[in-house]
């Protein structure tokens, strides 16, 4: 950059005649004689007084106006030099950057010819793999409703959910009869006391949110089934925490092409929530405006004697709507028919061999995801009892679960790898602790490139304290396909359980190469079990049509079955494009009449039809033709021992396009008692 300046003594120049061409102070100039270089910055003097293209003209008058900057005309006492300068800046000479690389200068970039000795696959084309049949068991209910009232009406001491305070005592017990009366109680005020008898405020098959803390699933609960029983639709959400949380924004969005206008809350949360003077909740950024209802039994009419919900068979209506964050922040909710919902707990049902009465140990999130599937939906169908740890005993507690575990003699938990790693953190050889009991450890994220690691610590130590290997049970899954891969708790002549180890060279084209495990640059896979019962899977390549895969070959997944989500609410392109996939063979004939669900997963079908998911279509970036995976990288600079310098929870990766290609950033947050250069120094690693 080029800086024009005058010194004292020399004349200034007035103000600039042509209009039309001020001086280029943004090229360098040619004129030797008048440039001195200072650190590599030029910086030009005017020769005597000005340059060429400014001759001298008297001063203007203030009579005379003239325009800034900014087009406003002002009085031009103005020094002559700033308005120079301000002219200047007015008209720059150089395109913006983006247009340097528009389509005439296409020609410029260099394209990268593709390596005819890179890693081809050279598999058959793949064969879609069934799942096995979805028996229809005799007593199994016609809809969860249905399941509710039996179970309410026949068992009503039966225990349905047992939450734990932030100490790890029980909170309160729900039984199955409570969840029963509240729930007919909230389906009644839901439709006859809010708004008017002429003009009621919500209607069978309005939309309504459900904002609810984590440490509260039995008001949850409550406020699910009484909309499934009202037939609203529930769509639950996070709570905001402040009136200008930006992922709240996102939500409020979603919630106003939802049509969302009344909010569902328990009484604490609503306490909490960010007051105006007045005391009324203020409008959160980019929501709608929405009533808020507290659906506690104190707050509630009872229902007339003659009311009753009206069960009815599953069918094509919405049961609810789960919201998923996409790769650039925005939220898009994923609609989940009720026939859906029943079917895909009948299909967890079978692949975990649930039985009536049975404890299951619960650290999910309830209100989406696994942790809503198996601890919200299919405990109900089979009349399990739940314990619930919230997230605020695991911070305080991180064995917890497992200490629930043993005392329940619990034969299922649902955790994440992070609770796995946790508890080993903690575990400091703890005397009492029996995992005997449990038949199945659902591991909600197995199917992450970096949970086999916490899985085979968390069995190293554990197998003395009565924990048996096959027990261990990852599952794949996405807000779109639910669940997509479980591995069964293992029956006599069952398949193991197998890992692949791949070349990242290989992945990074595509391509599955089996390499040794002594390398950093592989990726050690677990699978996650074979397809779910009732479901056919294929794998079709990432980009263009949707061909089916090579057996070696990495491409998405995608499901064929009742048990999907069946839209993205409102946004009729997109899920088209997602929910109504027709897979191809190599001839180009589709391979079903039915349409498929793209999963988001990217991986293969491995040997004895096991399922490898090797990241996500979300996580994928391409640089310089070679794709890489978020999740990849992160479990590269987990590997790096982070301990010390960073956050091992606080990793974020992305990429950014740069030339008509990809840049990966990571993002790592520093600890407090970690020196610059010590995390210069990791930063080196985890880049080489």
């Amino acid at each position: 950059l080029c800086i024009t300046s005058w010194s004292d003594s020399e004349q200034r120049p007035a103000q600039t005649e042509n209009h039309s061409a001020p001086p280029d102070v943004t090229g360098y100039t040619n004129n030797t004689s008048n440039t001195t270089t200072t650190d590599g910055i030029q910086v030009e003097r005017a020769p005597g007084g000005g340059t060429a293209a400014q001759k001298q003209t008297p001063k203007y008058g203030n009579a005379e106006l003239m325009e800034t900057g900014d087009g406003v005309p002002v009085s031009s006492r103005v020094s002559a030099k700033i308005q120079q300068l301000v002219n200047t800046l007015k008209r720059p000479k150089r395109p913006p950057l983006r247009e340097f690389f528009v389509d005439d200068f296409e020609e410029l970039l260099e394209v990268q010819q593709p390596d005819p000795n890179l890693p081809k696959a050279e598999g058959a084309q793949m064969v879609a793999m069934r799942g096995e049949q979805l028996g229809v068991v005799t007593n199994w209910p016609p809809s969860l409703e249905a399941a509710l009232q039996r179970w309410g009406t026949i068992s009503p001491k039966a225990p349905c959910l047992t939450t734990m305070d932030t100490n790890g005592k029980p909170l309160y017990v729900l039984t199955y009869g409570k969840l029963w009366s509240r729930s007919v109680k909230v389906a009644y005020n839901l439709l006859h006391k809010l708004g008017t008898k002429q003009e009621p405020l919500v209607r069978p098959g309005d939309r309504v949110a459900l904002v609810f803390p984590n440490n509260d699933p039995g008001a949850f609960m409550t406020a699910f089934y009484g909309c499934l029983l009202a037939e609203v639709v529930p769509v639950p959400i996070e709570v905001p925490l402040t009136r200008k949380d930006a992922g709240s924004q996102q939500i409020g969005f979603l919630l106003g092409s939802c049509g969302v206008t009344v909010a569902l809350t328990s009484d604490a949360c609503h306490k909490g929530l960010p007051k105006s003077p007045t005391g009324e909740i203020p409008q959160f950024k980019g929501w709608p405006k929405v009533l808020w209802f507290v659906p506690e039994s104190k707050h509630l009419s009872k229902p007339p004697r003659d009311w009753f919900p009206q069960i009815k068979d599953a069918n094509q209506d919405t049961a609810y709507i789960e919201y998923k964050t996409c790769k650039d922040g925005g939220v898009l909710g994923v609609t989940v028919t009720r026939t859906a919902m029943l079917t895909h707990c009948q299909a967890l049902t079978q692949s975990c061999s649930y039985t009536e009465a049975e404890t299951i140990v619960n650290v999910l999130d309830f209100k989406k995801d696994v942790g809503l599937w198996h601890a919200v939906l299919t405990s109900v169908m089979n009349m399990m009892h739940v314990i619930s740890i919230p997230y605020a005993l695991m911070k305080v507690n991180p064995l917890s679960w497992i200490q629930k575990v043993c005392q329940f003699k619990a034969k299922v938990a649902c955790v994440k790898s992070r609770d796995m790693h946790w508890a080993l953190v903690a575990h400091r050889d703890q005397r009492d602790v029996n995992l005997a009991s449990l038949r199945m450890l659902v591991v909600a994220d197995g199917s992450n490139p970096w949970s086999i690691s916490s899985c085979d610590a968390f069995l190293n130590v554990f197998q003395t304290k009565g924990l048996r290997p096959e027990v261990i049970c990852p599952c794949a899954s996405s807000p779109e396909a639910l669940t997509v891969a479980l591995r069964r708790p293992l029956e006599e002549g069952a398949t193991p359980p197998s890992r692949g180890v791949l070349s990242m060279q290989g992945l990074s084209h595509g391509v599955i190469r089996v390499d040794s495990e002594e390398k950093l640059s592989v990726l050690t896979l677990q699978d996650v079990g074979s397809v779910m019962p009732g479901a056919l899977m294929c794998v079709v390549k990432v980009e263009g049509v949707p061909q089916l895969c090579k057996t070696d070959e990495i491409g998405e997944m995608c499901v064929c079955t009742v048990a999907t989500g069946s839209s993205y609410y409102g946004l009729a392109g997109m899920t088209k494009n997602t929910f109504e996939v027709f897979p191809v063979s190599n001839n180009g004939t589709p391979i079903s009449e039915f349409p498929f669900t793209r999963t988001g997963l990217l991986g293969f079908i491995g040997p004895g039809g096991l399922i490898f998911v090797a990241g996500k279509m979300d996580g994928l970036m391409v640089v310089g033709g070679r794709r890489h995976n978020a999740d990849d990288i992160v479990a590269t600079a987990l590997a790096v021992e982070p301990m010390k310098f960073v956050y091992r929870g606080r990793i974020a990766v992305f990429s950014i396009t740069v030339l008509h290609d990809e840049r990966i950033v990571v993002v790592a947050e520093q600890r407090p008692d970690s020196t610059e250069e010590d995390s210069f120094q990791w930063m080196s690693r985890v880049l080489q």
